[in-house]
């Protein structure tokens, strides 16, 4: 049996570290045996969005690696509001409202961990959270934390200037407080999260080693904006989520679909599971073909979250209204969107010639007007003039080209006018004996 990966290095050539407390330590408490690691989800909604993307798919990747995922939804600390990357203070929800997030937001997680047979483990911070004592909490937990050193942390230096309220300043006493439990009651040794939860998880390490004298580790995801330093997961009509009933499936598809050129590479790694020889080979595709590697980003990130019907669904609607990336198959792929293209292309219109003319050479300017491309001559020569033109996704640059037997790539060649109008040529190969022939007359 092949030994699985160290989970700490598939994360860091993945593109998920940011920032760990004690990288030696991490890495071997994770190359020693399975451990027990957590993320914290605030139930203020009944969907997560796709900027949960990077925790979640971290645990799916500690858990492929032999890990045990502990996922706390926050029905204890949603009631106060986690100040982190906001600008003002969350609005207050019920604890009926916390409760019914709580339940949605566990049926979603479930499409991306397996809860079987204790493989991940869902726990609600109120549980131990709810019952506390204010003034047992405040001098039993309280005296660990300096004030000074609270104010230093990002998530509430940069509060500070639009106003915090002292009900989300004991966010980070909640926060360490639920990694103290969680070490002491079910052995989770690492607590992961985003860089701005650097405060909160470091400040929890901290009360560990106070309190139980043990070692507990943390890591920080990096903060994910597109190549334009915009906030990700934000598009003109607003959040996408990974609830389908707010963000459909085929809209979650074109937002991966229409991400930045830039952005390709890193994305595959962060949001897919393919390989990464595969995820280096198609971040360094140049345009146009790289629109081929979104597409493959597009699929495998809605099969992950929405299921490959509804991911083929979408690819087949993305089709039909844009066209292909890449007709002619230069950019290979071992993922299931390849037997879907391959049904897509077949279907694609088809004009025959005959092996005879594709040896001597076609003109270029005949065979877009015999393939039905170009109405007439004169179009098709100021089509080219204009750079509109592609055969195998290559630019035609003359109209003197003539098509031959070179041209000829997986038994077809692929003609391209415009952005969306395609054209499969394949050659007939002339009768085996001149007898063959009808007869005239």
């Amino acid at each position: 049996m092949n030994k699985v990966e160290n989970a700490y290095i598939v994360l860091k050539e993945r593109g998920f570290i940011y920032q760990v407390t004690d990288e030696k330590g991490i890495h071997n408490l994770l190359e020693a045996g399975p451990i027990s690691c957590y993320i914290g989800f605030d139930p203020t909604a009944s969907s997560l969005h796709v900027g949960s993307l990077v925790p979640i798919m971290s645990l799916a990747h500690m858990q492929r690696a032999g890990h045990r995922p502990v996922v706390i939804v926050g029905g204890g600390t949603a009631m106060v509001g986690d100040p982190s990357g906001k600008t003002e203070m969350r609005k207050l929800l019920t604890q009926e409202q916390i409760r019914a997030n709580a339940e949605d937001l566990k049926r979603q997680l479930s499409r991306y961990l397996s809860f079987d047979k204790g493989q991940a483990v869902m726990l609600d911070n109120a549980i131990w959270l709810a019952p506390l004592n204010y003034i047992d909490f405040l001098r039993d937990i309280g005296r660990h934390f300096s004030v000074n050193r609270m104010l230093s942390a990002e998530s509430v230096k940069s509060r500070l200037e639009s106003g915090l309220s002292f009900l989300e300043f004991n966010y980070m006493l909640l926060q360490s407080y639920d990694f103290y439990v969680l070490l002491r009651d079910h052995d989770v040794e690492l607590q992961m999260g985003g860089q701005d939860q650097w405060g909160n998880i470091v400040a929890g390490i901290d009360l560990i080693r106070r309190l139980l004298n043990k070692e507990a580790y943390g890591m920080t995801f990096p903060l994910i904006e597109n190549a334009g330093g915009q906030k990700f997961g934000k598009t003109e009509k607003g959040t996408v989520w990974l609830d389908a009933q707010r963000t459909s499936p085929y809209e979650f598809y074109q937002f991966w679909r229409n991400v930045e050129d830039s952005d390709v590479g890193r994305f595959l790694g962060l949001f897919t599971y393919l390989p990464m020889e595969e995820v280096r080979r198609l971040g360094s595709i140049e345009a146009p073909l790289i629109n081929r590697a979104k597409e493959i980003l597009a699929y495998e990130a809605t099969r992950i979250t929405h299921g490959e019907e509804k991911a083929a669904e979408a690819y087949r609607a993305a089709l039909s209204q844009f066209g292909e990336a890449d007709p002619g198959g230069t950019v290979e792929t071992s993922s299931e969107i390849a037997r879907i293209r391959g049904t897509r292309r077949e279907a694609l219109p088809t004009a025959e010639v005959s092996e005879g003319d594709l040896a001597a050479g076609i003109w270029i300017v005949k065979l877009l007007v015999d393939a039905g491309l170009c109405s007439s001559r004169g179009e098709a020569r100021r089509l080219i003039d204009q750079g509109g033109v592609y055969v195998n996704e290559e630019r035609v640059e003359s109209s003197d080209l003539r098509i031959g037997i070179a041209h000829v790539c997986d038994g077809e060649v692929m003609l391209r006018a415009g952005k969306k109008r395609y054209c499969r040529v394949t050659a007939t190969a002339p009768p085996a004996n001149p007898l063959d022939h009808p007869k005239e007359g």
